[in-house]
C-alpha cells in the first residue's frame, strides 16, 4: 500500500497513473491523491486547514463513529488523540475522509474495531465513499467481509495468487 501511495520508489519497474510513469517530479502532486490509514498509523492533533463542520454537514461520520462526546475540534485543532486503539483508528478514519481525495487507502482498519463498527465500516463507510467516485482500497483478512468487494485480489508472499470481481 505505501507503494501505491507513493511513500516508496519502486526498485523494479513503475507505477503509472493514467498510462503515464509517476516520476519524482510528479511524486508530490501524486501523494496528494491519497488519503490512508495504515496498520502503524499516526494522528496529528492539528487538521492542516480541513473544516471539519462544513466536511461533516452532510455524512454524520463523527456521530457514527462515536466520537463527537469523546473529541472536540477547537479551530483547525482535535481536543485530544488520548483514546483507545479501536477509538483512535475511527479518528484516523474521519480525518481521512475529511481530505476528500480521490483515493483511499485502509490497512486492516476494522481489525481493532468492534463488530458494529466493523459493520457500519463495510456496509455504510465504504459504500458512501463509493458512491461519492472515490477509489477504495482495503486490505483485510476477515472473510466475511469479502463479499462487499467490487474486486478482490489475494497476495501471498507478495505475489497475486487469485482475483475476484
Amino acid at each position: 500500500m505505501k507503494l501505491i501511495a507513493g511513500f516508496y520508489t519502486p526498485q523494479t519497474g513503475c507505477i503509472l497513473l493514467d498510462g503515464k510513469v509517476v516520476t519524482d517530479q510528479d511524486r508530490e502532486g501524486y501523494l496528494q491523491m491519497f488519503s490512508a490509514v495504515f496498520a502503524d498509523f499516526f494522528l496529528f492533533k492539528d487538521l492542516l486547514g480541513l473544516d471539519i463542520r462544513a466536511r461533516c454537514a452532510g455524512p454524520r461520520l463523527p456521530e457514527q463513529l462515536e466520537l463527537s462526546h469523546k473529541v472536540k475540534v477547537e479551530g483547525a485543532r482535535l481536543s485530544t488523540t488520548d483514546l483507545s486503539q479501536g477509538q483512535r483508528k475511527r479518528l484516523a478514519l474521519l480525518t481521512a475522509y475529511l481530505e476528500d481525495r480521490p483515493v483511499y487507502l485502509f490497512d486492516e482498519w476494522a481489525a481493532d474495531q468492534d463488530p458494529v463498527y466493523k459493520e457500519a465500516f463495510y456496509h455504510q463507510i465504504l459504500p458512501g465513499l463509493r458512491s461519492r467516485g472515490k477509489t477504495v482500497v482495503v486490505i483485510c483478512h476477515d472473510d466475511r467481509y469479502f463479499h462487499v468487494a467490487d474486486r478482490r485480489v489475494k497476495m501471498e508472499n507478495g505475489k497475486v495468487v487469485d482475483q475476484a470481481r
